[in-house]
């Protein structure tokens, strides 16, 4: 089948060279067995490539199924998969047929794969090398004969770098790697994708369908498109029913448009490349609490030794910090000599009543791994054990929050 009909029977839309080049290679590698691993951020359309590679294989006339592997829960997703015996935990009252059993001999995608935990990361490594799988709660060993076709909106090579995903599996499952480009690395199409939005928009609400002016098509071409096509489509539709006029101006435009401020987020090393934003953006608000607490210690450690420094003629015997008391001692700034000993810098004493002095140093601990599980014990604490209103506290999902439990052994 030539790119054109591949376009007009899943509905593409679009000439940019990135779009062609990911088609091409979908077509070429359907009619084979290889594993795919599909990359491109959330919205560009993934699954289409999923369906397309399904629709030109061998397998077409077989089951397919799509599982958004970020959508189970962490404890339940290896009975979704794999299946699971009656009475093999709480609440199976029944055997259970996974994906992978009901789908055999036809293609599973899994969307979102970096969400898998390491544990289901094993069992889907022994199907793509063997084609078994085990029933949770059974010992027997089955086999399967499904093609597997992966997704994802992150960078697997840095998770494996960190350990979030096994490096076995990920090349793997990287065969043959197809990257969906952005919306905004295919500016060109942007127009051709609004005016046939607008159009099947005009047919469903039965008006005339709107058209851009030159201003408004710049302007729509220059926006960034976070959400790409799923976005482009969702302010089509806006425009569609909420526009007072049929010719729209980039001013009018303008309103439909959201404005997006992106954080600027500290890049964090991990191995050769750098952890990308997108890796913790669900743990965004934790490590902004453990950042500005990291830089408030240590701005109060520099104000401190520059006053120190700027103050060399201090008394010999300045007042006592006791660790009970939250203020800080009284630098008074006497001048006339150029050296100081460690005689003059304040003394603290500690909440037994011994002295501990300058060089008795106490280094704390400045690893974020320490201070991340240092801040969710005292959420715990401060709502009584409870997971719900600890993750709301922290910023981050309840499931992210069970993870972070196991993954620093916390006891609750």
């Amino acid at each position: 089948m030539d790119l054109q009909s591949i376009k007009n029977r899943f509905a593409i839309i679009g000439n940019s060279t990135a779009l062609n080049h990911a088609l091409n290679i979908a077509a070429q590698v359907a009619n084979t067995d290889l594993s795919v691993l599909i990359n491109g951020e959330s919205g560009v359309g993934k699954e289409v490539f999923s369906q397309i590679i399904h629709a030109l294989s061998s397998r077409k006339h077989n089951s397919f199924i799509a599982v958004n592997c970020g959508a189970i829960p962490e404890g339940t997703i290896d009975s979704e998969l794999f299946g699971h015996e009656k009475g093999s935990f709480t609440g199976a009252v029944d055997s259970r047929k996974g994906y992978f059993e009901t789908v055999n001999g036809g293609t599973i995608f899994l969307d979102e794969i970096g969400e898998l935990p390491l544990g289901t990361q094993a069992r889907l490594l022994r199907v793509l090398e063997a084609g078994e799988y085990i029933r949770v709660g059974s010992s027997k060993v089955q086999k399967t004969d499904v093609r597997v076709i992966a997704a994802t909106n992150k960078e697997l090579i840095e998770f494996t770098q960190t350990g979030r995903f096994r490096e076995d599996l990920y090349y793997r499952l990287n065969t043959v790697p197809i990257r969906v480009p952005s919306l905004r690395d295919r500016k060109e199409d942007i127009p051709l994708l609004f005016r046939k939005f607008a159009a099947d928009f005009s047919d469903r609400y039965k008006g005339a369908p709107i058209q851009l002016e030159e201003d408004a098509k710049n302007l729509l071409m220059n926006y960034p498109w976070p959400g790409n096509v799923r976005e482009l489509k969702n302010i089509a539709e806006q425009i569609s029913v909420l526009s007072k006029e049929k010719n729209v101006s980039a001013k009018e435009l303008q309103s439909f448009l959201p404005d997006h401020n992106y954080n600027r987020l500290p890049v964090l090393a991990g191995g050769k490349s750098a952890v990308s934003q997108q890796e913790f953006a669900n743990e965004r608000e934790i490590l902004y609490k453990l950042f500005f607490d990291m830089k408030k210690d240590v701005n109060e450690l520099k104000k401190m030794f520059f006053d120190l420094l700027q103050n060399p003629n201090l008394t010999s015997h300045m007042p006592m910090y006791n660790n009970n008391d939250n203020s800080l001692p009284d630098l008074k700034n006497n001048a006339g000599q150029n050296n100081y000993s460690s005689s003059s810098l304040p003394v603290f004493i500690n909440q037994n009543g011994n002295e501990i002095h300058q060089h008795e140093q106490i280094e704390e601990s400045l690893s974020i791994m320490d201070k991340e599980k240092e801040l969710i014990i005292k959420a715990l604490k401060k709502h009584k054990g409870k997971r719900k209103d600890a993750s709301s506290d922290l910023g981050i999902s309840e499931r992210t929050l069970y993870r972070k439990l196991k993954e620093y052994d916390i006891e609750e």
